[in-house]
């Protein structure tokens, strides 16, 4: 006859062993997520996933795309890269905070008195349980000291470098300096690339074993100038089969005279000029193999991610700090309110974030902020100018009532819809394009009464707050800039 206090005994052990991979289960299950951030420096929408130019060969963060949620509609809030990184970081608009033009790192929280206590994006996940970690291009060099708690910071400027330009430095033609610009097949290998040793360090802790969830960004570089990469992704694209975007000789002959100087970047090559010497191509297919270089390290860190224990609860985020023409509108840069110079790709993917989807909605890097922490689980900062677009993850066609604002110095500043964009500059001058009728905004509608009181409605929307430029800005090489800052304002 069987023990009545043993077989009770068994019986529990037995039933504890077979629940105890359940509540493992469920314990994962409720871990808080993972972030890993990718941030790409000077990419616009020449991807595969957003059909922004058809040589496009960007099979990684395609399938970044294909397993997440990619917003086509998603706009920087400033057209260079330290502002547009600093307003991601800090959670506020440019207009809040006077950060017109680039400006070091260190000196971010010194812009104004009421940025003194502001907490950077990653000390935010820090102070909530998170360990952080990142390294190369995250705010407009590295970061700030102490906000990663592991600092892998970044090295080689946007090198490596020849010893000699190839194609083109502004003081060959008489122009101020102020680029970096240039194009070509250097340096041999992948290995000698700056962006190889971020991933490479990104994918090293991947590897690692994290107690605490953990806040992991990888800044790249490319495709920022000088347009170099090794041959190899240059062969992926004959200069006889690139096709150059669209173009439209004298199509700002109808913009005011003040969008003329806000737009002036005197250190920087124009398409005319590229056209008569033959090197738009050129130029072309060296931002589209730097494009396909950086693609490539960023499908390095994706399949060290699906590979390690993390795969299934990390909330994986990419995006690009502006967009970059490359001969649209007679230029060569971002530096503009214009659409190839606001609007960047944007992709999220992880945990309860639907796969397959698109989002044509308007939205800015700003709401990256308070989006991981919605996604995250984390208390909401009241500091935040942005708005959580989780509810576009649920839903990508909902109603959404926010458009996207980039601004470019004091009161200027563009609003895009899905269908408009509306510029309005500090002298009341305008420029209004509708993109059903005129997607490369080449003619400007301004003027047109049809438009009024949709241009109304939008003005309605532009920030109330203009913040005077900070002294900790620079304003550049552009003489408006020098002008406006130096002013009363």
């Amino acid at each position: 006859m069987k023990n009545p206090l043993i077989y009770t005994f068994c019986s529990l052990i037995f039933l504890l062993a077979c629940h105890s991979p359940t509540k493992e289960i469920s314990q994962e299950e409720s871990a808080p997520p993972n972030v890993l951030f990718l941030a790409i420096d000077d990419l616009n929408d020449w991807l595969g996933c957003m059909k922004g130019h058809p040589n496009a060969k960007t099979p990684n963060i395609d399938r970044l795309a294909a397993r997440g949620t990619l917003f086509t509609n998603a706009h920087c809030q400033a057209p260079i890269c330290g502002p547009s990184r600093a307003s991601l970081m800090t959670g506020l608009r440019p207009s809040s905070t006077g950060i017109y033009g680039q400006i070091n790192d260190k000196k971010i929280r010194l812009a104004d008195s009421s940025m003194t206590d502001i907490v950077f994006l990653p000390q935010y996940f820090g102070e909530h349980a998170y360990k952080t970690m990142g390294k190369g291009k995250l705010f407009h060099h590295f970061a700030p000291e102490g906000v990663f708690q592991e600092m892998g910071g970044r090295e080689g400027g946007f090198g490596p470098k020849p010893e000699k330009r190839f194609k083109y430095d502004p003081e060959w033609f008489g122009k101020p300096k102020g680029t970096q610009t240039d194009w070509g097949a250097y340096p041999e290998k992948d290995e000698d690339m700056i962006d190889h040793q971020t991933a490479e360090w990104a994918i090293e802790r991947l590897q690692q074993s994290h107690e605490q969830p953990f806040f992991l960004a990888a800044g790249f570089i490319r495709p920022h100038v000088p347009f170099y990469a090794p041959q190899k992704w240059f062969d992926l694209y004959p200069i006889d089969s690139i096709q150059l975007p669209p173009y439209l000789e004298g199509d700002q002959d109808d913009i005011p005279a003040i969008s003329q100087a806000v737009h002036d970047i005197p250190p920087m090559p124009t398409t005319e000029w590229a056209k008569e010497v033959g090197e738009w191509k050129a130029i072309v297919q060296a931002y589209l193999a730097c494009i396909s270089f950086v693609d490539h390290q960023v499908g390095k860190v994706l399949d060290a991610l699906d590979a390690s224990p993390y795969a299934d609860n990390t909330i994986i985020v990419l995006w690009s700090d502006h967009g970059y023409h490359i001969g649209e509108k007679n230029r060569f840069a971002k530096h503009s309110l214009w659409e190839e110079a606001t609007k960047v790709p944007l992709i999220f993917a992880g945990p309860g974030i639907p796969a397959g989807q698109s989002c044509s909605k308007p939205v800015e890097l700003l709401d990256l902020y308070p989006t991981l922490l919605d996604l995250c689980n984390l208390p909401p900062n009241p500091r935040n100018d942005g708005e959580s677009i989780r509810p576009l993850l649920t839903n990508p066609s909902q109603d959404w009532d926010h458009p996207a604002i980039t601004t470019y110095g004091w009161k200027n500043h563009a609003i895009k819809t899905e269908r408009y964009r509306y510029l309005l500059f500090e002298d009341g001058s305008e420029e209004f394009y509708d993109h059903q009728e005129d997607g490369n905004e080449w003619h400007n509608r301004a003027s047109d009464p049809r438009y009024a009181p949709i241009k109304a409605a939008l003005k309605a929307q532009l920030p109330k707050e203009n913040h005077p430029w900070s002294p900790a800005t620079s304003a550049g090489a552009n003489d408006y800039f020098k002008a406006q800052k130096a002013r009363p304002q």
